[in-house]
């Protein structure tokens, strides 16, 4: 990864119900060395929208960080506007999906897939 002046002391975490789903999905497509991929993209109905993705490349911008036995890659732009959230997977009623805690969103939208910053 090439120095920059970023803050390498950020942060994103991944919970251990994430990370069994992630593994899960890791099983199904065969490929041991997929990582989960978060990141952020313009738009969405709150200006921001989160994008999660199996991935098997490390860019020369990534931050990767490791928990509960999987990685999970940030480019360094998305990381600015993520340090500190939380990725979770969440079952209920209303079905299920992979929901960011995002501690520096000042509102998000109704259904947790966007914010704003």
């Amino acid at each position: 990864m090439a120095e920059t002046e970023h803050n390498f002391a950020a942060r994103v975490s991944v919970t251990e119900n994430a990370a069994e789903r992630v593994q899960t999905l890791i099983q199904l497509e065969g490929k041991p060395n997929l990582m989960l991929r978060l990141g952020v993209s313009g738009g969405g109905c709150s200006g921001f929208s989160y994008g999660i993705s199996l991935d098997d490349k490390i860019n020369d911008d990534d931050r990767v960080f490791e928990d509960f036995g999987i990685r999970l890659v940030i480019d360094q732009t998305a990381l600015d506007m993520l340090d500190g959230s939380v990725v979770d997977y969440v079952e209920d009623l209303a079905g299920a999906s992979f929901q960011v805690k995002n501690p520096n969103a000042s509102s998000t939208c109704g259904c947790g897939s966007s914010f704003s910053a």
